[in-house]
């Protein structure tokens, strides 16, 4: 008999090995490891280009390495982005505190717009001959035999067999539903108003920091993008866009300038006819008990939807990338058994999830203080500038500003 292909155990002729729903950071990440590792792999994307409203620009270090762990530190330090060289955060529109970022690998973030990216690590995995990228196809319903996934049914009707199925298509994922598992949610208070505005003299002159305005039961924070603009966001209680946007642009920038120093109240005012149509977020932080089913995995924003706070979405989907592809081509070298690929795909989360959770947890409190919910959240208001420098204003920071720039756990890539 031909023995199989690089090192991989045998499969059947022109069956993927890995059958991939989602080209976000996590699936085109993951497909990257494994066609990097000899394995087959197809990636469906339902979306025929990358380009949407809102779409996480936050690296942190430890996402900069997970992208570097794959190889890509050139492609990737090709692409536009912004290092922004402090953080500016306001109290009452007075500004109270700043810190200054440390070198990037010290713990400075990276703002990478995602769809370059995204094109970028697609355009890296077609460098491999089993490599098959499928764009502009929605997934319609797993491929089942015998209660296992043996793969994906598109919307066009071709079915793609495969070893192994990752759900890596988002916090609304059909693989995720379709396999039967479902999230735990924990009701979040408020959505996040994400638009652009065309970048502020002054805040050139200042460096580009990142701007937070905290106070008066709100918050809203800016950083600069890497098309020259200024990405914002505002946070308004849950369900509260839609009175807002009947009253008209003009009401909804009036709230939010009531909420800003004067400076950039009177730029929003100025550039009301310039701004993007804004985007609503509908914030949602949900632990999933279980990331597998047989034959299936889940990885990034499928496996464990995150909040916007703190920018870690991106980071933990890169992340979750190489510890899928540890697990999953270091089996599938060996063996196409289904218990030990199932006991791979459930390893996933036994290594991921106390990071995920540690980030969660953090997620869920930050709203406590930043729109003031609690006592004790108002306490800690008063004590930000000293937080904010404590944190963020000193050699890989603090405690909390090391885990969310470097990662809780020691991820790497081993395949």
């Amino acid at each position: 008999p031909v023995p199989p292909p690089r090192g991989r155990a045998a499969s059947v002729a022109g069956m993927p090995d890995v059958a991939i729903a989602g080209a976000g950071p996590a699936g085109a990440a993951l497909a990257h490891a494994l066609a990097r590792s000899g394995l087959e792999v197809a990636l469906v994307e339902r979306q025929r280009d990358f380009e949407r409203e809102f779409r996480g620009e936050a690296l942190m270090p430890s996402g900069v390495d997970a992208i570097r762990q794959l190889g890509l530190g050139a492609p990737f330090d090709a692409l536009p982005h912004r290092t922004p060289e402090a953080v500016d955060v306001y109290r009452g529109g007075v500004r109270v505190a700043r810190g200054a970022f440390p070198r990037e690998s010290e713990g400075a973030p990276r703002l990478v717009p995602q769809p370059p990216l995204l094109e970028m690590l697609v355009r890296e995995c077609e460098r491999f001959p089993g490599f098959r990228f499928v764009r502009g196809e929605a997934v319609r319903e797993l491929a089942s035999e015998g209660g296992r996934c043996r793969g994906l049914v598109l919307a066009s009707g071709e079915r793609i067999a495969a070893d192994v199925v990752v759900g890596a298509d988002g916090r609304t994922s059909v693989v995720r539903r379709k396999a039967g598992l479902h999230a735990e949610r924990d009701p979040e208070p408020f959505d996040v108003v994400w638009f652009k505005v065309p970048m502020p003299a002054y805040l050139e002159a200042r460096g580009h920091p990142v701007n937070a305005w905290l106070g008066r039961g709100h918050f809203a924070i800016a950083f600069p993008t890497a098309d020259g603009r200024l990405q914002t966001g505002w946070i308004i209680d849950k369900g509260g866009f839609p009175h807002l946007r009947d009253r008209g642009v003009d009401a909804w920038v009036e709230a939010m300038a009531d909420h800003v120093d004067d400076d950039f109240a009177a730029h929003l005012r100025a550039h009301r006819g310039a701004l993007e149509r804004p985007f609503v977020l509908d914030v949602v932080c949900d632990r999933m008990p279980r990331w597998s089913a047989p034959g299936v995995v889940l990885v990034g924003d499928a496996a464990h939807p995150m909040s916007p706070v703190a920018g870690q979405g991106l980071n933990l989907a890169l992340r979750d990338a190489l510890v899928a592809a540890n697990h999953l081509v270091g089996t599938l070298r060996r063996t196409r058994d289904p218990d030990a690929v199932d006991a791979a795909c459930a390893a996933v989360q036994a290594e991921r999830e106390p990071e995920v959770a540690w980030v969660q947890r953090f997620q869920r409190a930050a709203p406590n203080v930043l729109l003031q919910r609690r006592w004790w959240g108002r306490v800690l208001l008063r004590a930000l500038p000293f937080v904010v420098r404590g944190q963020v204003a000193r050699p890989r920071g603090g405690y909390f500003f090391r885990r969310l720039a470097f990662g809780v756990t020691d991820v790497r890539l081993r395949v």
